[in-house]
């Protein structure tokens, strides 16, 4: 835990310093990224919320996720990181119902590659029938599945995604948002490899902008 705690102080000071020294930031809001306005509230206290939008039926999304579990491995222990799933049409908020009734049984992160999986390599994944049978790989029947698609708790997550993903300014996925601040994605970025390097000056930038001013000492007369 020190040795990681140390580690991410090292990469906030070396990524914000960096940029002190040249004057000029490596990344500039409007083009590497964009701007939330107004910003988004979060819901990970003190920590850095990192959000990626994204949909099983995408298949960007799919080749994007071995990035992000590489990333996950490695993130700063500031951050917190969540999936939220785009509702842009009834299929994909059939996708959407899946993974917060995963999240509701507590399953969502083991189902998460079977997910994709069946939707872009096995191809057996139609509705949230086909859908069911995999969360039963994961010790849950398929009428708790199905019940769970349902409940109030999963109803209310999808109305949050319905009502922020357009507040974030989404039209598109993946998308990372990064403190309700600041939008993220592979166009943005200069490819899909590289969104990840934009994120960590971003979280860099949060991280320093958290830390208490240090008073000046008073001169001696």
């Amino acid at each position: 835990m020190l040795t990681r705690l140390l580690a991410t102080a090292a990469f906030a000071l070396v990524s914000v310093s960096a940029c002190a020294q040249v004057g000029v930031e490596p990344y500039q809001a409007g083009t590497q990224y964009f701007l939330i306005d107004p910003p988004q509230p979060t819901s990970t206290g003190d920590k850095v919320e990192v959000v990626e939008v994204f949909s099983y039926a995408c298949i960007h999304c799919a080749h994007f996720e071995p990035q992000v579990q590489a990333w996950k491995q490695k993130m700063p222990a500031q951050v917190a990181f969540t999936y939220m799933p785009a509702v842009f049409n009834p299929s994909w908020e059939t996708f959407a119902r899946a993974y917060y009734a995963g999240e509701v049984l507590g399953i969502a992160d083991k189902a998460h590659q079977d997910l994709f999986d069946g939707v872009h390599v096995r191809r057996d994944v139609r509705n949230l029938e086909d859908i069911a049978k995999i969360y039963t790989k994961y010790g849950k029947t398929e009428q708790q599945f199905l019940d769970a698609t349902k409940s109030f708790g999963v109803e209310m997550k999808i109305n949050r995604a319905k009502q922020i993903i357009p507040r974030y300014g989404v039209d598109g996925t993946p998308s990372v948002i990064v403190a309700g601040k600041y939008r993220v994605t592979g166009g943005s970025a200069g490819g899909m490899e590289k969104v990840f390097d934009v994120v960590n000056f971003l979280i860099a930038k949060e991280i320093a902008a958290k830390k208490p001013a240090v008073a000046a000492t008073p001169a001696k007369s």
